[in-house]
């Protein structure tokens, strides 16, 4: 139980510090400090240490030998890459989710899309929470291809790419053209075409690509 306890406690504070780099509270070349961490989330250095070593892995961190651990970060040439490689991936879940999406999970995605078109139209539009309702849309047509793995890589790159989604969804006018797409992708859904359900999944990422500049 007590080796258990520990992987737990390691899993939490890898999970905590990929979220702050990630979200950018941490940024590229700064210091993570075991100390200070372990301080800050009141564990000892032995979990930070290993979720560095964890995060080093992911090429999120850099330990330097009797230095330090640094922050890496992603670069725009990763989330360039992100980006090509979801877009097929997303397409190929559109395309199953065709054949597996279930009625509760196609009023979720229209209720979705009907509170994003509320949230945008408000006079102070809520950038944060379109951002959040572009991810559930996300999420539940992930759960629709029916496929663990599927879902599971295409939610680690949603994580990977979130200031780049924030960003892009933050800009009203590409909003309004994610929802529309969103609907688009859904009719089609509805319909089982699968061919323009997965052309419209993939040019709808390519799309977010384009808007955040990142293309080449």
């Amino acid at each position: 139980m007590e080796e258990y306890a520990d992987h737990s406690l390691r899993g939490r504070v890898f999970e905590r510090l990929r979220e702050d780099i990630l979200s950018g509270v941490y940024k590229e070349k700064d210091e993570l400090r075991e100390i200070s961490i372990g301080e800050e989330l009141g564990v000892s250095r032995t979990p930070v240490r290993e979720a560095l070593r964890q995060l080093e892995l992911e090429g999120l961190v850099k330990i330097i030998p009797n230095k330090g651990a640094y922050v890496t970060g992603i670069t725009q040439a990763d989330v360039r890459d992100i980006y090509r490689i979801r877009s097929m991936m997303e397409g190929l879940c559109a395309r199953w989710a065709t054949k597996h999406i279930t009625e509760e999970q196609m009023t979720e995605l229209e209720e979705i899309i009907l509170l994003s078109e509320f949230h945008l139209k408000k006079k102070e539009a809520c950038a944060e929470q379109v951002s959040v309702l572009d991810g559930k849309f996300h999420k539940v047509l992930y759960e629709a291809s029916n496929s663990r793995i599927l879902e599971h890589v295409l939610t680690d790159f949603h994580k990977y790419v979130k200031m780049a989604r924030r960003i892009s969804v933050g800009s009203k006018n590409r909003a309004q053209k994610s929802i529309l797409e969103h609907k688009e992708i859904l009719e089609a859904i509805k319909r089982k075409d699968a061919d323009m359900a997965e052309r419209l999944a993939n040019q709808h990422i390519m799309n977010v690509m384009a808007n955040l500049h990142i293309g080449g």
